[in-house]
């Protein structure tokens, strides 16, 4: 099977097979459109994984590489934006393994007495949830992204990031209290004693 080269002029026309083939055959204005078709989904799945915009880039930047690498194991009868997603996350993931980032453990053992409105993370937008979820420490961040916004279980965490499921069920629990923490609105001096 011929793909044919494409070139800059053809890519407003082109399918995402067609520049998924393309970039196959390293085809850089090919590579340059699909970064560029899911450059922001891309950066909005390193930021939740990231407590700045540095880290999202070098995510972002040693993923999309990792696409590029290996877009011939891509089997194109599954959705492409769910294969960028795990490369994504996973890149993630071994980017903070690599930092030792997951050793942070802050205590919010002083905290119980508070009382937590189960419902309160409702209550706010999606941008606003994920301007909060960038400033929990790394291991709360990335367990409460893979379990609320990415969709994997307790188990599936553990495994992932070489903890116990426990460990995951309580970072989880202790990131959820220290979001409802710093919704708009809560004393300021919580939440200064948290951080």
């Amino acid at each position: 099977m011929q793909v044919n080269l494409i070139t800059e002029k053809s890519f407003s026309e082109a399918s995402l097979e067609h520049i998924l083939n393309a970039c196959i055959l390293k085809n850089e204005y090919a590579q340059n459109e699909l970064y560029k078709l899911y450059f922001g989904y891309a950066k909005s799945v390193a930021m939740r994984y990231s407590s700045n915009v540095d880290d999202a880039k070098d995510i972002l930047m040693k993923g999309f590489l990792k696409v590029f690498n290996n877009l011939e194991s891509f089997d194109q009868e599954f959705s492409f934006k769910a294969w960028l997603r795990t490369i994504i996350i996973n890149t993630a993931l071994s980017h903070y393994r690599d930092n030792k980032k997951f050793n942070l453990d802050i205590s919010l053992e002083n905290y119980n007495h508070i009382i937590i409105d189960e419902n309160i993370i409702d209550k706010i937008s999606s941008e606003e949830i994920m301007v909060l979820v960038q400033k929990l420490p790394p291991a709360y961040r990335t367990v409460f992204g893979m379990y609320a916004v990415d969709g994997y279980s307790h188990k599936e965490i553990s495994e992932t990031l070489n903890i116990n499921e426990g460990t995951s069920r309580s970072n989880f629990s202790k990131a959820r209290q220290k979001l409802q923490y710093m919704i708009p609105g809560k004393s300021s001096r919580v939440i200064s004693k948290l951080f």
